[in-house]
């Protein structure tokens, strides 16, 4: 037999198509049940790269060698190339924020806008902006969200509302920034830039807040406290004004990072120009805070230095004697973000076997060929992504898959990506944290304190948002065409 023959390769059939998805469940599910959200912390990781060695096997199975399997792993590797050093400088970037005071000013105006009258209303909004300044729905939620549901315990107020409150202002941020993991991770998976990506989001997700934002709103009037003295928003704001020099200033690296966004600066570039002036500039706002960090030597400069290169590689980290404010503060750094690869890796390689080799083609087939219409398509791609969010109780599985699978039967129709891009965003993260068994429905309900089932009602944007992208599917409204043949990144609006 010659050994340069390629050996006979069959198409899956529907058992074997079923098998990595019985594992990914056993294991997931397996995962969070012995270890909680701990999972996270490696044993979901570990799970997603079994799953995709489950995949490998069956390919192997089919007829495959190995060396595909080799091939199609190092494919994905390299399709996440720019996500990875996007993530890295986002790391970087969140522990020098903190350490310069930028985030910390953004905390301390934006809490003084709570109002009691309309204080759900208002912790959307606060947690709309804490999110889109950091990218990260989780760290919100984990920070500034828990100080708010406490106060809203203390001021007798429903901290069910208050926890719906503080996802559907956290998803919006994560959505719409392009410091967010997920937000970068989808763009990438669609194959389109991550600007434009958020460009298209925003058509959904502003709405959904909009609509979510107007009904906490009467919410809080009809059901709104009569305390004028929110005890605790003026204990954080007076421990961040001890800490820091708040100063307009601080928002400074702010603005450049909105500047060079515009200006179209790759993502990375754009993000460690802004890590690196915030690091300057707070060498001169911040001596203290600088000083304290690196248990000073005397010398400002070897400080500052040592100070910001630091916040860039292992975060931030304080002891104010506060909790809520040492929660808020202490984190970032590049290695913050290595867990989160590690997923991101296990999750983009499970994926892109089950597609290269036509394992989650042989489960979606049939489905992709009952939807005729634009509208029944976008109502697959939802079922798809939310469904993976309650089969595999992971954001990432359900926002990787669906972005692989789909893309080419929305090039084939003319559909631009970026279609995709938001429908998936729409559909996969914003969903999440209503599946009680999610890791991040489940991580909500334990850092809030509120069980999933009691804030879902009230995390108006979480669903308002995938049911817009679903309408305008079906509707037409704002989807994207493109020529045949031409190129992807440039569509032509239809409504």
């Amino acid at each position: 037999m010659n050994p340069e023959v390629d050996p006979v390769v069959r198409e899956p059939s529907l058992t074997e198509a079923l098998v990595p998805m019985g594992v990914l469940v056993v294991l997931v599910g397996g995962a969070l049940l012995l270890f909680g959200l701990d999972a996270l912390d490696g044993p979901l990781q570990v799970a997603l790269v079994l799953c995709a060695m489950s995949v490998a096997l069956i390919a192997m199975r089919l007829g495959h060698r190995w060396e595909a399997v080799q091939k199609i792993g190092q494919g994905a590797m390299s399709s996440i190339t720019s996500a990875v050093f996007i993530l890295l400088a986002v790391g970087a970037l969140i522990g020098v924020w903190n350490l310069s005071g930028t985030i910390p000013t953004l905390v301390y105006y934006g809490i003084q806008i709570l109002s009691p009258s309309w204080y759900y209303a208002a912790t959307a909004l606060i947690c709309g902006i804490v999110a889109l300044s950091i990218g990260s729905s989780w760290t919100t939620a984990g920070t500034i969200g828990v100080g708010l549901v406490g106060v809203a315990d203390m001021l007798g107020v429903s901290t069910a509302i208050t926890a719906g409150a503080v996802i559907s202002g956290a998803y919006l941020g994560d959505k719409l920034s392009p410091l967010s993991e997920t937000t970068v991770l989808t763009a990438q998976m669609v194959k389109v830039d991550v600007y434009e990506h958020i460009k298209r989001q925003a058509w959904t997700s502003i709405p959904a807040f909009v609509i979510a934002f107007v009904a906490l709103l009467v919410i809080g009037l009809v059901r709104g406290p009569d305390v004028t003295n929110p005890v605790g928003e003026q204990i954080e704001l007076n421990s961040l004004n001890g800490i820091y020099h708040i100063t307009p200033l601080n928002l400074l690296p702010l603005v450049l990072l909105a500047f060079l966004s515009i200006r179209k600066v790759p993502p990375s570039l754009a993000l460690t120009y802004s890590t690196l002036f915030a690091g300057l500039l707070g060498a001169f706002l911040q001596p203290d805070v600088y000083r304290d960090f690196v248990a000073g030597t005397g010398n400002v400069v070897i400080e500052s230095l040592r100070g910001v290169w630091s916040a860039m590689a292992n975060g931030f980290a304080i002891d104010s004697g506060i909790d809520e404010i040492d929660q808020l503060l202490s984190r970032g750094g590049m290695d913050s973000m290595l867990l989160t690869l590690w997923l991101i890796v296990g999750a983009v390689t499970f994926g892109a076997l089950l597609e290269e080799f036509g394992l989650i083609g042989r489960l979606i087939d049939p489905m992709i060929r009952s939807a005729k219409s634009t509208g029944r398509l976008y109502v697959t791609v939802f079922a798809s992504a939310f469904g993976l969010n309650i089969v595999a109780g992971d954001q990432y599985i359900a926002l990787v898959l669906p972005s692989r699978v789909f893309r080419a039967e929305f090039i084939r129709r003319n559909l631009a990506p970026t279609n995709l891009s938001r429908l998936a965003a729409d559909s996969g993260t914003v969903t999440s944290p209503l599946v009680p068994w999610n890791s991040c429905g489940a991580f909500m309900g334990a850092v809030l304190g509120v069980a999933t089932l009691s804030y879902l009602p009230y995390a108006i944007f979480n669903y308002a948002s995938p049911a817009l992208s679903v309408l305008y599917g079906i509707t037409g409204f704002k989807i994207e065409k493109v020529e045949p043949g031409s190129d992807q990144d440039q569509p032509t609006p239809s409504e």
